[in-house]
């Protein structure tokens, strides 16, 4: 095994964590992201041990008109069924024993280990929630765009355009998107494996020895503390109509002007929901993005529908009701829709 600097933590990584007093410091994440879409999510355990299986009404059945002595065949109506997988992520978190141990810190040293590859996890499920796609990365669960992604299918009708807004043209590769999502267990939810946890989980392995540690002496060994973190995840969208994609270049909000109706879009967005009320609908978008409805508000362009409203305890910027959520996981460099 290669120990090295870029794996695990070194001496020089514990003297930037200490404070005057040589008690670990509290960190600033400075690296965190925003990703509020975790404050929404609904999770549902999967019915199947490595995903999940939906059966959807793809066809009603045909009632006849009858008239007096006039027959009446049976009909029957039609159903698909769709298989969601889930993805498997890991980490593992391994500090040489004598380093955590200095000056009585144990724990509070490897604390500090926790809170960053918990955070990293955080922000690779927000990513892979949005942009996954096990076509193209197997070990992945399919996120939202590329179920999203083709105007063609049959849920092209809730991906819209901001060149309808107003908006210029989608660019190739400096787009961004709005994303109004109703989260509920028959619209679209979250999914973990089948009897096990939800959500991540973390494991202290506690003391252990390293073999073929690759150091000064190849082939030796280390004793250090080990940290296992593990996240069964994936996601279903029972119903398509319960999320709305909404795309538009990215440089029509980096002025003043408003070149691109926002506020126009998202209108339409809850107009092509069958109900809202059927679960937690909410607005996922980038920071940029928030930062141009913000700037709406408190200039009162389509004052109506925008506002402040206090939810959980905090000042959120609404739409109609509807939270807006910042999530720095999405992009402003996506790939045109086609």
């Amino acid at each position: 095994m290669v120990v090295s600097a870029t794996t695990h933590p070194t001496l020089l990584d514990y003297t930037k964590r200490q404070d005057p007093d040589k008690s670990i410091a509290t960190i600033v994440e400075t690296l965190a992201q925003t990703n509020e879409v975790l404050e929404d999510m609904v999770h549902l355990e999967g019915n199947l041990e490595t995903g999940h299986r939906t059966t959807i009404r793809s066809g009603l059945p045909a009632p006849t008109w009858r008239k007096l002595y006039g027959g009446v065949q049976p009909t029957k109506s039609e159903t698909v069924q769709v298989t969601d997988t889930i993805g498997m992520m890991e980490a593992y978190a391994e500090v040489d024993k004598q380093l955590a141990d200095l000056n009585g810190n144990t724990a509070a040293f490897r604390l500090s280990e926790d809170m960053a590859h918990i955070e990293g996890m955080n922000q690779e499920f927000t990513r892979t929630l949005f942009y996954g796609d096990e076509g193209t990365d197997v070990e992945e669960f399919t996120g939202f765009r590329a179920r999203f992604d083709d105007t063609s299918a049959e849920n092209a009708t809730n991906i819209l355009d901001g060149e309808d807004y107003g908006g210029a043209a989608l660019g190739t590769n400096n787009n961004a998107s709005i994303w109004l999502v109703v989260w509920g267990p028959n619209t679209c939810h979250g999914i973990y494996s089948k009897g096990s946890q939800m959500g991540l989980s973390k494991e202290d392995k506690g003391q252990v020895t390293i073999e073929n540690v690759t150091g000064t002496t190849s082939g030796g060994r280390m004793e250090a503390y080990r940290t296992h973190y593990k996240w069964c995840c994936g996601l279903s969208v029972r119903d398509w109509r319960y999320v709305v994609r909404m795309q538009f270049k990215q440089s029509d909000i980096t002025g003043n002007t408003y070149p691109v109706d926002l506020v126009e879009m998202m209108a339409d967005a809850c107009e092509l929901v069958p109900s809202l009320s059927m679960g937690r609908a909410s607005f996922y978008c980038n920071r940029s993005t928030k930062q141009y409805l913000r700037r709406q508000f408190v200039e009162k362009v389509k004052n109506s529908t925008l506002g402040m409203d206090e939810i959980g305890g905090k000042s959120t910027l609404v739409f109609d009701g509807i939270p807006i959520r910042k999530v720095d996981a999405l992009i402003e460099t996506e790939s045109a829709v086609s």
